[in-house]
């Protein structure tokens, strides 16, 4: 199947405001939404082809005029064609919903042309509206549907789902002994979201959410009256179970990540393996994404405890991250201070999935075909 991609997009209340009489027939009443022409701009640019799609109710009729509706329309289309917005078709059904023809939105009558045509790919393609009914239009086409509005997503959103091909994962292991929630997006830098039960715990995952570049959000409900040993490790079988699951085959990623001295060394110009500094404690992470488990560590904590996190744990954090997510990592820390030398190993190893998440391209990192 050709790989062409379509995107079948509402008018109103899509692309323009859609006003009380749900009829935009004076220049007055025009206004695109918010964002709409960047988010457009961006699914050209990614190669999507355009087709509007909308009910018109009773055009051409006394109570909508022909006339009224072809300046705003024509206005519209010379609009988005300046900045580059061009739509192979434009599909408007002019009926009333009395009428319950099959070429109203969500009926396809007017889209069977597409339906017979396989040079375009479903999986691909998508319709973007603001109504159930557009949602109900993507689910007879066989393709995504994307609402966009106080019920859906802004045009930004709409665009990085189109565009980015999102790398999210959600993960929800539940035990006798925990009860916990992951969600990952690998492509968003949205502020860490992280609640343990356990304090210190939580401000060290945010590490590796904030450093490690990628969308946090993460519950656990753990056994914490017992000890804080099964919240912690199962977290971290959660954390890389989502963070392999959102890699997916693992085509253009670096696959390999080390710490780097972009944000600690302000004079560095250039991603290196560094010793990550935090006062007098400094750490160092290696980390291949290679999908085969292994972890060393190096170093010893000067006392047992930081906060609520037995020092103990943090290794053992470590080791079943890599155990789930299918990484080697080598982490070595040095330090007298045993609050500096937990935090740094965590930064660290952010820094080092930072580097190796990143995409590079399309190909797969591996002469063996698969990571």
């Amino acid at each position: 199947m050709s790989a062409r991609k379509l995107l079948f997009v509402d008018r109103d209340g899509c692309l323009i405001e859609e006003p009380a009489d749900e009829q935009i027939d004076r220049f007055e009443k025009l206004a695109l939404l918010p964002g709409v022409i960047a988010a457009l701009q961006r699914c050209v640019a990614a190669g999507y082809e355009l087709v509007m799609v909308s009910n018109q109710d009773g055009l051409g009729t006394a109570s909508f005029p022909e006339a009224d509706f072809a300046g705003p329309q024509a206005l519209l289309m010379q609009i988005l064609s300046s900045q580059g917005i061009r739509f192979r078709e434009v599909l408007i059904d002019r009926s009333l919903p009395a009428e319950a023809l099959d070429t109203r939105k969500p009926g396809v009558g007017m889209l069977r042309h597409y339906l017979a045509d396989d040079g375009w790919s479903r999986a691909a393609s998508a319709v973007v509206g603001d109504r159930a009914t557009d949602m109900q239009l993507a689910a007879n086409l066989g393709v995504r549907g994307l609402r966009v509005g106080v019920q859906g997503m802004d045009w930004a959103q709409i665009a990085h789902v189109l565009c980015d091909a999102p790398r999210v994962a959600v993960i929800e292991r539940n035990t006798r002994e925990t009860r916990i929630r992951v969600r990952v997006d690998l492509d968003s830098d949205a502020a860490p979201e992280v609640r343990t039960g356990l304090g210190y715990f939580d401000h060290m995952l945010e590490q590796i959410g904030k450093h490690g570049g990628f969308a946090l959000q993460l519950r656990a409900d753990g056994d914490l009256a017992v000890d804080e040993h099964h919240t912690v490790e199962d977290c971290a079988l959660a954390l890389g179970q989502a963070l392999r699951q959102a890699l997916g085959d693992k085509r253009g990623i670096a696959r390999y990540g080390a710490a780097d001295a972009a944000d600690a060394v302000p004079d560095s110009s250039a991603a290196q393996p560094v010793r990550l500094p935090m006062d007098e404690a400094s750490a160092t992470a290696l980390l291949d994404l290679s999908g085969r488990p292994w972890f060393v560590f190096n170093g010893h904590f000067p006392r047992e405890r930081v906060g609520d996190l037995p020092t103990e744990l943090v290794p053992h954090f470590f080791r079943s991250l890599s155990d789930t997510l299918g990484a080697t990592l080598h982490l070595d820390v040095r330090g007298e201070n045993a609050h500096h030398m937990v935090e740094i190993c965590f930064k660290a190893v952010a820094r080092a999935l930072r580097t190796a998440l990143r995409r590079e391209g399309d190909a797969l990192p591996s002469t063996k075909g698969v990571l």
